[in-house]
């Protein structure tokens, strides 16, 4: 397994590229702003091919360079159904304060092939089976994705030797980070969907998960139920 991070020009959100390996098709992860020149720059050096684009949410921090990688390769975009309008018509969900900072209008074009995730279940891309979580909260499409039997054979540098060992890689964007979680206060967010879902899809996962968030390091799920505050004391929030 091969995965590579490139982390965003802006709001430093992290893009992966995953693959069974070198010279393979391969999936990218969440291609924010700035990402295109570094993303290209592994495509090249690993020899992968682009099989599709997959979205953990849709703000604009994490798919706005969607178009530029998914038209250029002619591959799909996948994003929750709750999350579709984030991406096809962003400037609907951006604050005033943020719009004003790009100007009054944002330099953003959408992606010509836009597809629903699944609630739930398995996908197969570029060789790889990912389970599909809906994984409510920070946003109502967030996701997360998870890939078994492959963690403790990554060849990722961004996931450190004192991690690795476990069974499965979770990729979750915006609902966990390590020592954190995703806010909830942005339009689409909700504390008690977060809460749930914390509850109900991260708690139950296994201890040696890697975890690989949408913003900051890795990390694993047995780290997290021991040290991060939002699951240490989940209803006082």
């Amino acid at each position: 397994m091969l995965v590579r991070a490139v982390v965003a020009a802006a709001f430093e959100s992290n893009c992966y590229v995953v693959a069974a390996g070198r010279g393979q098709p391969c999936l990218i992860v969440d291609p924010g702003i700035g990402v295109v020149p570094a993303l290209e720059e592994v495509l090249a050096a690993e020899n992968l091919s682009p099989a599709a684009v997959l979205l953990t949410h849709g703000h604009i921090d994490h798919c706005f360079s969607v178009a530029p990688v998914g038209d250029r390769h002619g591959v799909t975009a996948y994003v929750h159904p709750d999350d579709t309008e984030m991406v096809t018509d962003p400037e609907k969900w951006l604050s005033a304060g943020l719009l004003g900072l790009l100007g009054g209008r944002l330099p953003y074009t959408p992606p010509e092939d836009v597809a629903p995730l699944p609630d739930a279940g398995t996908i197969t891309v570029a060789g790889l089976e990912i389970r599909v979580d809906h994984a409510p909260g920070h946003t109502g499409g967030s996701v997360l994705f998870r890939l078994a039997g492959i963690a403790s054979g990554l060849d990722a540098p961004l996931v450190p030797d004192r991690l690795r060992g476990g069974d499965e890689l979770c990729l979750s964007g915006d609902v966990l980070f390590a020592g954190s979680i995703g806010r909830t206060d942005l339009p689409g967010g909700s504390a008690a969907a977060m809460r749930r879902t914390l509850r109900e899809k991260i708690l139950p996962m296994e201890d040696t998960t890697v975890v690989l968030p949408g913003h900051g390091p890795a990390t694993t799920i047995g780290r997290e139920r021991r040290t991060n505050p939002f699951l240490l004391d989940i209803d006082a929030w």
